[in-house]
């Protein structure tokens, strides 16, 4: 990672000199008394020889993500992230405030997590053939958090799209396709069509109303109105690709929130994303 990447312009000016340090970090670190970190192949580590981080430093980092307009994001800062031209994810962590019992802002950060996402062309190339061989069936990518469902749906959107198929991404966090003044910062494949920075259920439904998609494609399920949109699209004939926080298909069958598209037999495969020692590897399930 050199000392142009985005997500090293947004440190302090005197830790950019680390940069080697963060090169291939999946995310870096940032807590106020502490020094920074990184996360690579889902293990933190220390950057040897940096000082402690600064709230000052942390004002920084949200101020340079905004382009020196906080204001302009506090739809964004309230629900704790914010998106950054390529795809980069701030996760914010401070004092929240609150509003008629609702959380409407956050102040004194004392911890970012910068989130550095990354193409992964050619990974899921041995589960793809098998998902496609007898037309594409809803389909589930598996992992905890941090473990690469987002690198593998942009990956499985881009080979899908590429194979002819219309898809239409619900991108609410702007994690997955990083659109940045009305284009994709990543390879999502020629017939995809994306919407993003709006709750998925609701940005759901729009897609199938406005775009006539064939396949819908899901960032993390992880609430009633997620699965409720799952379920209307599959009730309109589309096709589904999502992601769900879980170590492996026993774990997700035990999980309240997804019972009801176990029973209702929503999800026909899982694509579980296994990390070993840093690697990742890809392993397709049926789901009964």
């Amino acid at each position: 990672m050199d000392n142009h990447s985005p997500a090293i312009w947004l440190l302090p000016p005197d830790l950019r000199q680390y940069a080697e340090a963060f090169s291939g970090a999946e995310e870096i670190r940032l807590r106020q008394g502490r020094p920074p970190g990184v996360l690579l192949g889902g293990q933190e580590r220390p950057v040897p020889g940096c000082r402690a981080v600064t709230g000052y430093d942390l004002d920084g980092v949200l101020e340079r993500a905004t382009g020196a307009s906080v204001h302009t994001a506090r739809d964004s800062v309230r629900s704790g992230f914010v998106s950054v031209k390529g795809g980069i994810r701030l996760g914010l962590c401070g004092s929240v405030i609150t509003r008629l019992d609702r959380p409407d802002g956050i102040r004194r950060l004392s911890s970012v997590a910068i989130r550095i996402p990354r193409e992964a062309r050619g990974c899921c190339d041995g589960v793809f053939p098998a998902l496609f061989r007898e037309g594409f069936a809803n389909t589930l990518i598996l992992s905890p958090p941090g473990g690469g469902k987002t690198t593998c749906l942009r990956e499985l959107t881009r080979l899908l799209s590429e194979s002819g198929v219309r898809v239409s991404l619900c991108d609410d966090r702007g994690e997955v396709a990083g659109i940045w003044n009305g284009e994709s910062q990543f390879d999502l494949g020629p017939h995809t069509d994306v919407m993003s920075d709006a709750p998925k259920a609701e940005t759901a439904l729009m897609l199938l109303r406005c775009m006539n998609p064939q396949v819908l494609a899901m960032d993390e399920i992880t609430a009633p109105g997620d699965v409720q949109a799952a379920e209307e699209a599959v009730g309109c004939g589309v096709r589904l690709l999502a992601t769900a926080h879980a170590e492996n298909v026993a774990e997700f069958r035990t999980r309240p929130l997804y019972r009801r598209l176990l029973r209702d037999g929503v999800f026909k495969n899982a694509v579980v994303v296994e990390n070993h020692a840093g690697a990742r590897s890809y392993r397709l399930e049926a789901l009964p």
